[in-house]
């Protein structure tokens, strides 16, 4: 017997669903549409409170697209580790920054990943004004950004530079009062992130 993992479907009020739109921002609109399948949303579902709605593929959907009802995730988080709601250090990140989570590149989600796990398993504070004197983000393009180390210095944390095939294609949304904090989650891109 197959076990089938079945998703609420989003509600049909038109009032409560605001549609999805592109903001603009990415250069190549049709090299970054959605290719992250309902199966593979499925692989990654138990990162998530159980009450999550997500919503179903749409192939012509933009990683820029925003709206009311809906917040964009990328996968790679989920897929190194992460689960939602992220950790204190992460979350406090993203508040500082103002960044919507589908504008870190999977670079950034691994240093974010390595740190929480310094901060866990190591026992040693770390904020943001250590990050910062760490790191600079830079865009290179379409308003993502990835956390570089500062010039002059050592990397601070190994193996974080990996070639990621395909990551501007692998996001999903989630309807955002299913989850924590959802409706508080930026609903427009940054386009000048600091830390």
């Amino acid at each position: 017997m197959v076990k089938m993992i079945l998703r609420s479907s989003p509600a049909k009020d038109p009032k409560k669903d605001s549609p999805l739109r592109s903001q603009g921002v990415i250069k190549n609109p049709s090299a970054e549409l959605c290719h992250f399948t309902d199966p593979e949303i499925d692989r990654i579902r138990h990162c998530f409170p159980a009450e999550a709605i997500f919503k179903f593929f749409d192939s012509s959907l933009k990683k820029d697209c925003v709206s009311d009802t809906w917040v964009a995730f990328p996968a790679t988080p989920f897929l190194i580790g992460f689960s939602y709601l992220f950790p204190a250090f992460t979350q406090s990140f993203f508040a500082l920054t103002g960044m919507c989570y589908i504008q870190a590149m999977p670079m950034m989600w691994r240093v974010l990943y390595s740190l929480e796990n310094i901060i866990e398993q190591e026992g040693i504070e770390i904020g943001m004004s250590e990050l910062a004197e760490l790191y600079n983000l830079v865009s290179h393009g379409s308003h993502c950004f990835l956390s570089k180390h500062k010039p002059g210095q050592p990397h601070p944390i190994l193996k974080t530079i990996k070639n990621d095939t395909h990551w501007k294609n692998r996001f999903f949304f989630v309807r955002r009062d299913s989850i924590p904090d959802g409706k508080d989650l930026p609903k427009k891109w940054t386009t000048h992130a600091r830390i």
